[in-house]
């Protein structure tokens, strides 16, 4: 029985094709197209634009990463604000550190977090529930540009890559914005793409975040169906210098927030995460 193949054509001479088991959902919204469906080795997949966003599979590298190094490198963050990450996942894993008061998710796509709630309810498993939660569908450019000074102690940038829907998220007024609400000693931390292929993507993010922010750096993840290599999160700081605190430090900070039972991230994984081959490293401000 013949089945859809779905192509992802990010690159331009370099494709990888999902095959569609059962397509859930396809929905062209009022910002992107969006396709959920399964895939007989990924689980459910959910595409926007013709780009995987996520899967069952492997979700679990990109939001443990994206989510617990940024927090647990600040030490004590009660306030989070969440930039995209429809599909809550990212949400999910900042709820797990029972040392956050506030997580405020500001999602400009309402139907990827109604798709997500519908046919992807593992990936926030009972985030969207949390009384420490405030969902927000909107935008937002204008969710930074009026929240108050030192309003949050992190801030995850979870969008598309800097096309389309995404592509404000990636400018100096919205850096400029993130650094004013962070607190003195605050974190950003956003997807910077896949350097082997998208080496502009991180080189110029990290010069826009240079001007604003005193520490600029990146580490890395190894997400499957983020084909291309190492994915880099690219991370910025007022106060000290991410990816410099020792093992044992981050160790205790987990434990004081409760995070136990990762299956991609430990005190040793976020680490040595920081530690960057040179053809990505040639791309942060020296």
């Amino acid at each position: 029985m013949s089945r859809e193949w779905i192509s992802e054509g990010l690159y331009e001479g370099w494709r990888q094709e999902l095959r569609v088991d059962r397509m859930l959902a396809r929905r062209k919204s009022a910002f992107q197209d969006i396709a959920v469906f399964e895939n007989v080795d990924l689980g459910r997949v959910l595409m926007l634009d013709g780009v995987v966003q996520i899967t069952e599979r492997d979700e679990f590298v990109y939001q443990e990463m994206l989510t617990h190094v940024p927090l647990l490198e600040h030490g004590d963050a009660k306030r989070v604000l969440i930039i995209g990450a429809g599909d809550g996942g990212v949400l999910r894993r900042v709820l797990e550190h029972g040392t956050v008061e506030k997580a405020v998710m500001v999602e400009i796509d309402g139907d990827v977090i109604a798709l997500s709630k519908e046919f992807l309810p593992s990936i926030a498993g009972d985030a969207w529930n949390d009384p420490r939660a405030d969902v927000i569908v909107g935008d937002g450019i204008e969710y930074v540009t009026n929240a108050a000074d030192g309003s949050f102690d992190v801030i995850i940038v979870d969008s598309t890559d800097p096309i389309g829907v995404g592509e404000v998220l990636f400018t100096d007024s919205f850096y400029r914005h993130c650094a004013r609400i962070l607190t003195a000693n605050g974190i950003i931390v956003n997807q910077c793409g896949v350097p082997f292929m998208q080496a502009d993507e991180l080189r110029d993010t990290s010069a826009r975040r240079a001007q604003f922010f005193d520490h600029v750096s990146a580490y890395v993840a190894a997400v499957p169906t983020y084909v291309g290599g190492f994915m880099t999160l690219g991370v910025a700081a007022k106060g000290h210098v991410p990816g410099q605190q020792p093992v044992d430090v981050i160790r205790a900070r987990a434990h004081k927030a409760g995070i136990t039972g990762t299956r991609y991230w430990t005190p040793e994984m976020h680490v040595a995460s920081f530690t960057l081959p040179p053809y990505i490293a040639q791309n942060l401000p020296r």
